[in-house]
């Protein structure tokens, strides 16, 4: 039996284990298709908040932290796997910015590099955004990563750790419980056991979690994007206009994205959400209309009311732990949203106040 037991293998499922794992704890991981596959390999990867300076000090504490710390992971995980999640630290470029004030004072508030540019800088970091802007806000320091090559080298590194175990392909049905603990996870494949039980089931969380009577407020954000197959260099780094956004690859592959539909759990991918997407990236890069649309996906985020995630113990059972609800900002958030659970669970002084993130909060 396994000191921890991880139920879910995406990004946050398999941060945690990695940190445990590093610790010297023994962990299973149990996840029901293929670790990285849902939520972790659709997103873009941009490791920030889209307009970070919209979003509450929460996330603000969780995504500052998680942004120093991708250079590092990348690369470790280099070098340990030789796969290389691409961590891109070229900038970002804001277009059409409404609010601009409001970025601006958020900046100098947090200590933030960010600047008003002129048409002159704009077009000679993006020869290919749409001609005739005037200005644009230039945030330098963000990065993007590759999120499928992330979860695959997070994925080749668990599974070369000796206290590491990884079950794919294994639903959980249920849990066990005898004297206010789970004393197993119940799956397709029979009982697990494990003497911590962190959930990290993304968009299915709620219902994983609903059986014990216990009620988490998550649940299932459709997300559509595409990719297009682009020459390298055609757009050098991230740019976000109007909500929308296009994300470089280091082949030239260009992300664009995306959409936000309450659909439930459906994630069928349908003609008006690519052509709404091929609008705005043709938009703000007006080159890419004479290229190849390669792919069209979608994937599900774990919306939560105020899309601050939920990171502790479940209140009323002893050995029950969560860490989901993370909204838009999975990728972004998880190196610290795991860092934060973990050193709960292992005793440690904590990187932020775990209270605003604690399961049972009002919200």
């Amino acid at each position: 039996m396994s000191e921890f037991l991880v139920v879910g293998g995406g990004v946050i499922g398999m941060m945690t284990t990695l940190q445990l794992a590093d610790a010297g704890h023994s962990v299973t991981l149990i996840e029901r298709g293929r670790c990285g596959r849902e939520a972790s390999w659709a997103g873009g990867g941009i490791v920030s908040p889209l307009y970070p300076w919209r979003y509450s000090a929460p996330i603000s504490r969780l995504s500052t932290w998680s942004e120093g710390y991708y250079p590092e992971l990348a690369l470790r995980l280099l070098e340990e796997t030789g796969i290389d999640p691409e961590y891109r630290q070229r900038g970002l470029l804001y277009l059409r910015v409404s609010d601009e004030a409001r970025a601006m004072a958020w900046a100098r508030q947090v200590g933030k590099p960010l600047e008003r540019v002129g048409p002159d800088f704009l077009y000679a970091k993006e020869p290919a955004v749409v001609p005739g802007l005037e200005e644009a806000l230039w945030m330098p320091t963000l990065g993007s990563i590759r999120n499928p090559r992330l979860v695959r080298s997070l994925h080749a590194r668990l599974a070369a750790m000796p206290g590491v175990t990884l079950r794919e392909g294994c639903e959980v049905t249920g849990f066990r419980m005898a004297a206010g603990r789970v004393e197993a996870v119940a799956t397709a494949d029979g009982e697990v056991s494990g003497g911590q039980v962190i959930v990290c089931g993304g968009a299915w969380a709620a219902g994983l979690l609903a059986p014990l009577g216990v009620s988490l407020p998550v649940r299932p954000v459709k997300g559509q994007m595409i990719l297009f197959r682009a020459p390298p260099g055609l757009v050098r780094r991230v740019v976000l206009m109007d909500g929308r956004y296009v994300i470089p690859r280091a082949d030239g592959r260009v992300l664009a994205g995306s959409t936000l539909e309450e659909a439930g759990f459906d994630k069928t991918i349908d003609a008006a959400a690519r052509e709404s997407l091929w609008e705005s990236a043709v938009a703000i890069a007006p080159a890419l209309a004479g290229c190849e649309v390669e792919h069209h996906w979608t994937g599900l985020r774990p919306g939560s009311p105020d899309g601050v995630p939920f990171i502790g113990a479940v209140p009323g059972v002893a050995n029950l732990h969560v860490n989901a609800g993370h909204y838009r900002n999975g990728l972004v958030l998880a190196p610290a949203s795991t860092r934060l659970l973990v050193d709960q669970l292992l005793g440690r002084e904590p990187i932020v106040d775990p209270a605003p993130y604690r399961p049972g909060r009002e919200g």
